[in-house]
């Protein structure tokens, strides 16, 4: 189910010198706003969950998802290089489970690993509020690469949906409106940290075991689709 060729092809395109740069920049920014807000207002667990909860795993996760699961894929369909890849010996779901593990790989490297230091940074894991959000970073990666990997296979616009969903609907419906709460991928990673976390410091509107079963199914439907829109890619192409 994994191949190593397919693999180190698509790490070489997601973190090729133009796309790596972009993937630093949020990660560097929550560390930057992280000491500057621990030296200004000290070790403060709200202030810590605030923005860990409303910057990292509301923000800078889904937008890293969307940058890693879209260009896993979606510009080798774009520019037609794909059929050289369908035209080897390798099953289509050898190629969508490959480039899923990288997508989840590099999007827990550049959103988990940030949210733990700046967690630090803030209040020293307090209350394990900066153990909490990486797990839930780390939870939310692998739906978010699987989603995206999807859009990356169905449309030729996946970088602007993907950026709609990332900033619209969980950035903006998922904190604000409550009947969308329960269709976020950032509420269900929050039930896991909410579990962690201690004092009630963190709180979600999905209760763990449905935001499991929600996690595990949209991971699984999503990179399933995917992999049946891949065989019908090449079916076309032969026709």
């Amino acid at each position: 189910m994994y191949n190593p060729t397919v693999a180190r092809l698509t790490y070489r395109a997601l973190l090729g010198r133009r796309r790596a740069a972009i993937l630093f920049v949020l990660p560097a920014l929550l560390i930057v706003i992280a000491a500057a807000v621990r030296s200004f207002s000290g070790a403060d667990d709200q202030v810590t969950a605030d923005l860990l909860g409303g910057f990292a795993l509301a923000t800078m996760v889904p937008l890293i998802g969307v940058i890693a699961g879209t260009g896993a894929i979606g510009p080798e369909i774009d520019d037609g290089s794909i059929v050289y890849l369908l035209a080897k010996p390798v099953k289509r779901s050898t190629i969508i489970f490959t480039k899923l593990i990288v997508a989840i790989a590099v999007t827990m490297a550049f959103s988990a690993i940030p949210t733990l230091i700046a967690g630090l940074i803030l209040n020293g894991n307090g209350q394990q509020i900066a153990v909490a959000y990486t797990v839930a970073a780390l939870v939310a990666s692998i739906a978010y690469a699987a989603v995206f990997l999807l859009l990356g296979t169905v449309t030729r616009h996946a970088v602007v949906f993907g950026l709609v969903y990332a900033l619209v609907w969980e950035s903006l419906f998922g904190n604000l409106v409550p009947g969308a709460r329960t269709l976020s991928v950032q509420q269900w990673s929050l039930a896991l940290a909410q579990r962690i976390g201690e004092n009630g410091v963190i709180s979600s509107d999905v209760g763990l075991p449905l935001a499991v079963i929600l996690l595990v199914g949209v991971t699984a439907a999503a990179t399933w689709y995917a992999g049946r829109k891949l065989r019908i890619l090449k079916l076309a192409g032969e026709e």
